[in-house]
């Protein structure tokens, strides 16, 4: 971790030849670990409030359980798109790590983070759930309140219309669909919240993989919806994280 670059940088503001202020500066973009197959950018929660996370899919199992050893070292650990044989693997190590099989993410949270206000995950069908959990799991990793609402979407409104107590609580509204792609408008239409919608590649074939529901909250008519890309509970889940603090 350049260890003698950081004394160096450290000697310089004990003799007060360098303030703090500018120290942090070279800091923040200092430090990365090269592992061959991967760089570790260690010092990512300086920068951004939160560590690296870790996308596994197309890694090895041997890959992933190299990454996460070197950066449970230093910080709290997130994956996505992790599979059971992975989390095995990573769980030899660390006793302490947890999966969740429907938005399959392996996370080693360590440290007790202050509780922002709410974020409430909703999927319009079941078959978006693995998305909303994402979303979820990674919000939660970062020290928000999260509430699920799962299967309420437009083929059966009154689902809907039966939440808006917590609807109206929640600070971010975390949406996710797929097929029509229509709830996300429907509840800006019908709630002042910021909105994050995500579209699913679920649905039959015209959905073209999630690019129809994409095209539909792209255009949402109802102002205050921002979208990510199709299946990305993660995006989702960071951004609703740094709209809630």
């Amino acid at each position: 971790m350049y260890e003698q670059k950081i004394r160096k940088v450290m000697g310089r503001v004990a003799s007060k030849e360098m303030k703090v202020d500018d120290a942090i500066k070279k800091l923040k973009f200092m430090p990365f670990e090269d592992l061959g197959f991967a760089k570790i950018d260690h010092h990512r929660a300086l920068r951004k409030g939160f560590p690296e996370v870790i996308f596994c899919q197309n890694k090895t199992k041997e890959q992933v359980v190299g990454i996460v050893k070197r950066m449970a070292s230093n910080s709290d650990v997130l994956a996505t798109r992790a599979t059971e044989e992975m989390f095995n693997e990573v769980k030899k190590h660390f006793k302490e790590a947890k999966y969740n099989k429907i938005s399959r993410t392996i996370s080693i949270i360590k440290s007790k983070k202050m509780k922002n206000g709410n974020i409430l995950v909703l999927s319009a069908g079941t078959s978006d759930m693995n998305v909303a959990e994402e979303a979820a799991v990674v919000a939660e990793a970062m020290g928000n309140k999260v509430e699920r609402l799962y299967d309420v979407g437009v083929a059966g409104l009154h689902r809907l219309l039966n939440n808006k107590e917590k609807l109206g609580e929640a600070n971010v509204l975390v949406v996710v669909a797929g097929m029509d792609g229509v709830l996300p408008s429907v509840v800006s239409g019908l709630f002042g919240k910021p909105i994050i919608a995500v579209p699913t590649s679920v649905g039959y074939g015209a959905s073209f993989k999630g690019i129809a529901p994409l095209l539909t909250m792209l255009n949402s008519c109802s102002p205050g919806v921002v979208v990510v890309n199709i299946d990305n509970g993660f995006g989702a889940g960071y951004f609703a994280s740094l709209i809630n603090k």
